[in-house]
């Protein structure tokens, strides 16, 4: 990565942190070894960022499998998170396990996961302000230039706002210094 052509950034569909949820989705992994891989990751890459999906309400989900999920997000502290709460999908033999979770609790989990990410991304941002990053610019008018950092992926995260920054043109790269942030953007200034 020292070349600058790596891109910094993992993109791994952890999908749950509960032994028992990740064993019915017949899908590997275990949350205490993705937690030191984060770990290590992070040693390795100070400036990493870290995306992953996740489901809730699977078929069995209990609280207690929740909390596991809420547990492990509070730890690992990922950069960007995706979360859907389940729905069958046609042939899925999901589809046919027991104890369904209810539309509304579902809902409810979503919203409790949610809440505490944009928690964890304002924080993760937060630790980027008085930082000089590259920001790929994507648009530009009357009041300022709008674009994206390495941790950005087009249409699905947050920008990087440059007030009144006109004299750029969209598809340029440029040095700024991160002088707030929010949830899930920063706003800077050109260096």
């Amino acid at each position: 990565m020292a070349e600058g052509k790596i891109l910094p950034y993992l993109d791994i569909p952890l999908q749950h942190a509960s032994p028992r949820i990740l064993k019915l989705m017949k899908r590997p992994g275990s949350a205490d070894r993705q937690l030191a891989r984060i770990k290590q990751w992070r040693e390795i890459c100070p400036d990493l960022t870290l995306r992953s999906t996740f489901i809730v309400g699977f078929p069995g989900e209990t609280e207690e499998d929740f909390q596991m999920l809420l547990d492990f997000l509070k730890e690992a502290r990922l950069d960007r998170v995706g979360c859907f709460k389940y729905s069958p999908v046609e042939g899925a033999t999901a589809n046919e396990l027991a104890d369904q979770v209810p539309e509304e609790v579902k809902e409810e989990r979503w919203n409790r996961f949610m809440q505490l990410q944009q928690q964890i991304s304002a924080e993760r941002l937060q630790e980027k302000v008085g930082r000089e990053i590259l920001v790929l610019v994507d648009e530009v008018d009357e009041e300022g230039a709008i674009g994206r950092s390495m941790a950005d992926a087009p249409e699905i995260d947050g920008a990087v706002y440059l007030n009144g920054e006109t004299r750029v043109k969209p598809g340029d790269v440029v040095r700024v210094k991160v002088e707030h942030a929010d949830e899930y953007d920063l706003w800077g200034t050109r260096v």
